[in-house]
């Protein structure tokens, strides 16, 4: 197995925990001379925090293990392209290397809707790795979203039978 399946398939790991907790399944490593140095997963609903990314989790971590804000030894690998606040942190900790599980075509911030990561205008570029695991990187999220419209509908359904007041 290759290191970017091999750290992405930990990443994986780290979704399934948000996936758990009924949080969108997004899960993200940084990996340092091969080894992983800080994990994070989507914790939004939980901790009510808009903040509460796997990558800025996981960013926050990694700063915190090598003593500097500036990662720009590290790799990091998330489950879904980046949205445009994880992006920007990503530019900003100078991390030189982003791996991606599956693309994000409605905010995703490294290409899909628009690409942060490879801004001419910024002082640091990105250089960024796609459809690592895309498959399960991706059926994860279908499974996500169709198990919570279920049971939106099922709630719905539950409201309608109670008899008016």
């Amino acid at each position: 197995m290759d290191a970017d399946t091999k750290f992405m398939r930990e990443a994986l790991k780290q979704a399934k925990k948000a996936f758990a907790l009924n949080e969108t399944p997004i899960g993200c490593v940084i990996v340092r001379e091969g080894r992983i140095i800080a994990r994070g997963y989507n914790r939004r609903n939980t901790d009510h925090n808009t903040l509460a990314h796997a990558e800025l989790t996981a960013i926050r971590k990694a700063a915190k293990a090598v003593g500097d804000w500036r990662l720009e030894d590290c790799t990091l690998y998330v489950t879904l392209e980046p949205c445009p606040m994880c992006a920007g942190a990503i530019v900003q900790a100078r991390i030189p290397e982003c791996v991606i599980g599956c693309m994000n075509p409605k905010a995703g911030c490294a290409g899909s809707v628009t690409d942060l990561l490879h801004m001419e205008g910024f002082n640091h570029q990105v250089d960024v790795r796609t459809g690592i695991l895309a498959d399960d990187c991706s059926g994860l999220m279908k499974t996500f979203f169709r198990e919570l419209r279920e049971r939106d509908r099922e709630k719905k359904a539950a409201a309608a039978k109670q008899p008016a007041d």
